[in-house]
């Protein structure tokens, strides 16, 4: 008699314990995490134009390239022999939209260190080592007329920027 009451009263918490669930919040979104690479060495696979011309968009726009917008460019710039010439032209044009999202020079100049930790992890997705950071708050400090759109200019144009 004794066995059986043991035995019951283990069911019955074995039972509590797998009706036992966490409460999901309707309205909860589930984002899939980006993983930032720990330097460029781990970067080792070239990307493709399409690939290049979408990551360029949505880093300079905010928003995603529509597919009849990525088929022309991309046919522009085959049409282009030079590919580094074709992927200056395309950034200049890019900049030139009024609707590109880039911080405004006050904000780069206030805080230089935020501003390229930022911009690292926008365009190389990955963090800036010490190094870096402190050779850019250098950089900015000592170059009045450099500009935000100069500096997003030149990571868009860089050879680890053709990686992922």
């Amino acid at each position: 008699m004794k066995n059986k009451i043991i035995a019951f009263f283990l069911g019955l918490l074995i039972l509590s314990f797998a009706a036992c669930k966490k409460d999901v919040a309707q309205d909860q979104y589930e984002v899939n995490p980006v993983k930032l690479y720990p330097s460029i060495g781990a970067k080792n696979k070239n990307k493709t134009q399409e690939q290049y011309v979408s990551i360029l968009y949505t880093n300079l726009f905010q928003r995603a390239l529509s597919g009849n917008q990525l088929v022309e460019i991309i046919d522009c710039l085959e049409s282009i022999g030079d590919k580094e010439l074709g992927r200056e032209v395309l950034i200049s044009n890019f900049m030139n939209d009024p609707q590109v999202v880039l911080p405004s020079d006050s904000v780069m100049r206030a805080n230089p260190d935020v501003f390229t930790e930022q911009t690292y992890e926008r365009f190389f997705v990955r963090k800036p080592s010490e190094a870096e950071k402190t050779w850019f708050r250098n950089f900015i400090e000592a170059n009045p007329q450099l500009s935000a759109e100069m500096i997003y200019f030149a990571f868009a144009l860089s050879n680890e920027y053709l990686y992922y």
